[in-house]
C-alpha cells in the first residue's frame, strides 16, 4: 500500500497474475512477511539444495520460478489486480480493462496468496515494542481512510500541536496484529528508518513522525492529494505523448538516482507508488512506500525475491542483484508510459516470471514505428536482460532523449565502484581502458565530464581521494552511512598519494558493458584498439593472459585464441574479450 494514498485490495481470479511479490532471504524461515500493504509473498524460500522445484534457467527445465522458490498454493487463482490483466502489447488494446475499472466497474478486494498456515502463525514471544512515540492522539487527529491493504490502511489527520498544527497529513496505520514475524517487525523497523534517514529531496514523500501504540504502528508523512501516477496514466487514455512522459521520467530518475546514491534500493518502482502532491497538471510527484526497500553496500548483491510481478528484474528472479534492478522497473514504466501496454505479459504469475527472463518487449507494433529512435534506444537501454549493460539513473538522465540544461545530473555511485576497480587493475588492464576512453562518443563523454566537475576539481584540473570524498559529504543523508556508501573510499586509497586528470579519469570510469549496449559498438571498439595497438598492445603469453585475467590454467583452452599468432599479441577479439575479463559465464561453454 502507498503511504500516503491507500491501494484497495484484490480479490482472487483465476487467469489474472499475482501483482506483488515478497520472498525470504534462503537463510531466513519461516517465509518473511512484509508489512508493507499490498505485498503479497510467495510461499517461505527453500534453499537451492533442498528445493524440488526446477531452475528459471532454460537449460534447467520449463519452470519460470526462481531456484528455490516453490510455486504459490494457489497458482491456479493467483491474486488479482486489475478488474481484466493488462493485454499483451498491442496498438488495439492499450489497458481498456483499467479504464472500465475507473469508470464504472466495482473496485475488486485485495487479499494475499494463501501461505502456508504454520509460517503465518504468530509467535506470542516477539516483542513489538518499537521505541516510538506513544501520544500518537495528543499530537494527530484522524480523518478519513483513503486506502487499505492486507496488514493496514492508511488516513487521512492533522497536526494538533508544534509545526505541524493544522497541516493536512497522512499516517500509514499498521496493525501490531499482522506482524507475525520477527522479520515483519524488522520490516516495519527499516521503512521508518529508511523514510528517516532519507531527506532533501523534492520527489522524495516527506517524512514527520512514527508513532505506536499496544495494537499500531502510526507513520505520518505528507499528504499527496494528487493521486496515483496510474491513475493519470489511465486519465489520459492509457499512454503519454513522448514530451509528456518525458517529465514523467525526469522526475523518477532523479530522485531513484537520489536514492541509489545514498544505498538505498527501492525494490518496488510502479505506477502505484508515484503519487502527485495535489491535483494540479504540473504537479511534483513523489515516491513513496518503501516497505520493501533496503540498505544495500556498494559491492552488495542481495537475494531475496521481492517486488512487483510486472516490474521485477530478470536478476531478482535469479536471486542475486542490486540497484540496477530498479533501472529495469523504470524501463517497464517507461514503455507503459509511452505506448499504453505492459513489456512482459502473461495471464499467471508463473508466466509473467518467465515473460520477464526469455521474452523480449514489442517494438514493432503501434506506436513504436511512429516514436523516435532516441526514446526507443532509452527504453532498450534499461530493459536490457543483463544488468551490467544497463544504464544507471544518472546516466539516463543524460540520455539523448532526455537530455536538458533544465535538470541537473546527479553524482553516480557507479562511478566509484570503477574507478575503485580501475585503481586495482594491472598496467595492462589500464592501458587497454585508456585506448577504449580514446573512442567513446560525444554522449559518454558529455556524462563524464559532468561527473568529472561534480568532483570539483583543482584550479590545475586534478582530482584526488580529498575530491571524491567531498563529493559524498555533499550528497550524505543518514542513509549514505546506515548502508556503509562511504567504505568505497578506503578500497580507493591508491588516489590518496597521486592525482587523476580528465583523460585517465575518463578510462577509469566507463563500462566496457555499458558501452556494448550502445548503437555503433562495433565501431567503437575497432577505434579503440587501433589506440591499444599503438600504445599499449605487447607480446603476451597464454600463462601471462591468465594471471592478468586471475585464472588458473583450467581457462588456457578459453583464452588461447584471444592471442594472435602471428605476433602474440591480443587481437581484436581478445582485446574486447579482455576488457570484460574473464567470468565462470563466459568459460562456460554449456547452452544457457
Amino acid at each position: 500500500m502507498g503511504q500516503c494514498y491507500g491501494k484497495t485490495i484484490p480479490t482472487t481470479s483465476d487467469n489474472d497474475a499475482s501483482t506483488t511479490i515478497t520472498a525470504d532471504r534462503p537463510s531466513q524461515t519461516p517465509g518473511r512477511s512484509s508489512a508493507n500493504n499490498g505485498a503479497v509473498k510467495n510461499t517461505p524460500a527453500r534453499s537451492s539444495a533442498t528445493s524440488p522445484w526446477p531452475s528459471p534457467y532454460p537449460h534447467g527445465g520449463a519452470s519460470p520460478l526462481p531456484v528455490g522458490v516453490s510455486p504459490s498454493p494457489a497458482r491456479s487463482t493467483p491474486r488479482k489486480f486489475f478488474k481484466r490483466p493488462f493485454p499483451p502489447p498491442s496498438p488495439a488494446q492499450h489497458i481498456k480493462a483499467s479504464l472500465a475499472r475507473r469508470f464504472g466497474y466495482a473496485r475488486p478486494r485485495e487479499g494475499p496468496i494463501p501461505e502456508d498456515v504454520a509460517a503465518a502463525e504468530p509467535d506470542q514471544s516477539l516483542d513489538k515494542n518499537f521505541g516510538y512515540n506513544k501520544n500518537f492522539g495528543a499530537k494527530y487527529e484522524l480523518g478519513k481512510e483513503v486506502g487499505r491493504g492486507h496488514f493496514g490502511h492508511t488516513c487521512q489527520a492533522r497536526g494538533k500541536k508544534g509545526d505541524l498544527r493544522d497541516l493536512p497529513l497522512a499516517v500509514k496505520i499498521i496493525a501490531k496484529a499482522k506482524m507475525t514475524t520477527a522479520i515483519s517487525i524488522e520490516d516495519v523497523r527499516r521503512e521508518v528508518k529508511i523514510l528517516k534517514a532519507l531527506s532533501g529531496h523534492i520527489h522524495l514523500v516527506r517524512f514527520y513522525d512514527a508513532c505506536e501504540d499496544a495494537n499500531n504502528v502510526y507513520i505520518v508523512m505528507e499528504l499527496c492529494e494528487g493521486g496515483e501516477l496510474l491513475d493519470r496514466i489511465l486519465s489520459r487514455g492509457g499512454r503519454y505523448t513522448e514530451e509528456d512522459a518525458k517529465l514523467i521520467i525526469v522526475q523518477i530518475l532523479s530522485v531513484v538516482a537520489f536514492c541509489h546514491l545514498q544505498g538505498v534500493v527501492h525494490r518496488d518502482l510502479k505506477p502505484e507508488n508515484f503519487l502527485f502532491s495535489s491535483r494540479n497538471e504540473d504537479a511534483n510527484m513523489k515516491l513513496i512506500d518503501f516497505g520493501l526497500s533496503d540498505f544495500i553496500r556498494p559491492d552488495e548483491r542481495l537475494n531475496d525475491i521481492v517486488g512487483s510481478a510486472y516490474y521485477v528484474a530478470p536478476e531478482v528472479l535469479h536471486r542475486s542483484y542490486s540497484l540496477e534492478a530498479d533501472i529495469w522497473s523504470i524501463g517497464v514504466i517507461t514503455y507503459i508510459l509511452l505506448c499504453g501496454s505492459r513489456p512482459f505479459w502473461a495471464r499467471t504469475e508463473s508466466g509473467i516470471f518467465r515473460s520477464v527472463l526469455r521474452a523480449d518487449p514489442n517494438f514493432d507494433d503501434l506506436p513504436w514505428p511512429y516514436m523516435s529512435a532516441e526514446a526507443k534506444d532509452f527504453v532498450k537501454r534499461l530493459l536490457n536482460k543483463d544488468y551490467r549493460k544497463r544504464m544507471t539513473a544518472a546516466q539516463a538522465l543524460t540520455h539523448p532523449w532526455l537530455r536538458s540544461e533544465n535538470h541537473p545530473v546527479p553524482l553516480d555511485i557507479l562511478m566509484y565502484k570503477l574507478v575503485k576497480s580501475y585503481l586495482h587493475a594491472s598496467p595492462f588492464k589500464r592501458a587497454a581502458l585508456k585506448a577504449l576512453s580514446k573512442a567513446l562518443t560525444v554522449n559518454e563523454l558529455d556524462f563524464l565530464r559532468a561527473q568529472f566537475l561534480l568532483l570539483e576539481p583543482n584550479k590545475d584540473g586534478y582530482i584526488s581521494l580529498d575530491n571524491f570524498k567531498m563529493a559524498l559529504v555533499r550528497n550524505a543523508t543518514d542513509a549514505m552511512n546506515e548502508s556503509r556508501v562511504p567504505d568505497i573510499l578506503n578500497a580507493m586509497a591508491p588516489l590518496a598519494y597521486r592525482k587523476m586528470e580528465f583523460e585517465e579519469f575518463c578510462a577509469a570510469a566507463i563500462s566496457t558493458y555499458q558501452l556494448e549496449a550502445v548503437e555503433g559498438w562495433e565501431q567503437i571498439a575497432s577505434t579503440a584498439f587501433e589506440h591499444f595497438e599503438q600504445e599499449g598492445n605487447r607480446v603476451i603469453s597464454v600463462e601471462d593472459l591468465a594471471r592478468e585475467l586471475n585464472v588458473g590454467p583450467s581457462a588456457y583452452s578459453h583464452i588461447k585464441d584471444w592471442i594472435r599468432s602471428s605476433d602474440g599479441k591480443l587481437s581484436l577479439l581478445g582485446y574486447t574479450k579482455f576488457l570484460h575479463g574473464l567470468t565462470l559465464r563466459s568459460s562456460n561453454t554449456r547452452q544457457q
